[in-house]
């Protein structure tokens, strides 16, 4: 499993996109593709308020991927160091058995290079010490990234309330 996890208050959403957006941008990625998605709910009307949550979905970076499992020449790979899911596209040929073997359908397949893109965490931003692009352009700050040391102390507060 993967030690981060990018976590959204859906208070704070308004589901401008942003996120969507410069996560492309970061990975150079121009087509029509979600490496991360806003996904709305339906729209409730109570008590004469429109109420909408905006769900932010991107990968689980799973304990056991069966994406890694489905690549057959290693481009799907899971770091030792961090557990984040990522592709090396030098080596994907765009087979698309990982988009296949994914419960998710996370995975993407990007027309223009022929490989499959997905979110890796920005680990590039990461080992910088930088913060993920979603996160860091998340225009209402409902992105965080955690650990899965500090949501697991979280939830130990809140049963403790």
């Amino acid at each position: 499993m993967s030690i981060y996890r990018i976590t959204q208050d859906l208070k704070k959403c308004i589901g401008c996109q942003a996120c969507e957006v410069h996560c492309l941008i970061n990975k150079g990625v121009f087509s029509e593709i979600k490496i991360c998605e806003i996904i709305p709910s339906e729209i409730k009307i109570l008590e004469n308020k429109v109420e909408q949550n905006f769900f932010f979905i991107t990968c689980f970076h799973c304990e056991r991927p069966l994406c890694v499992e489905a690549c057959p020449t290693g481009a799907m790979q899971k770091r030792k160091k961090d557990g984040i899911v990522f592709v090396d596209r030098s080596l994907c040929i765009g087979c698309k058995n990982c988009i296949e073997a994914c419960p998710w359908g996370i995975p993407q397949y990007d027309p223009e290079t022929g490989t499959i893109v997905k979110c890796d965490l920005c680990m590039d931003r990461l080992d910088q010490g930088l913060m993920p692009a979603c996160v860091t352009k998340c225009t209402t700050h409902a992105l965080k990234l955690s650990s899965t040391k500090e949501i697991s102390e979280s939830k130990k507060r809140k049963l403790l309330k």
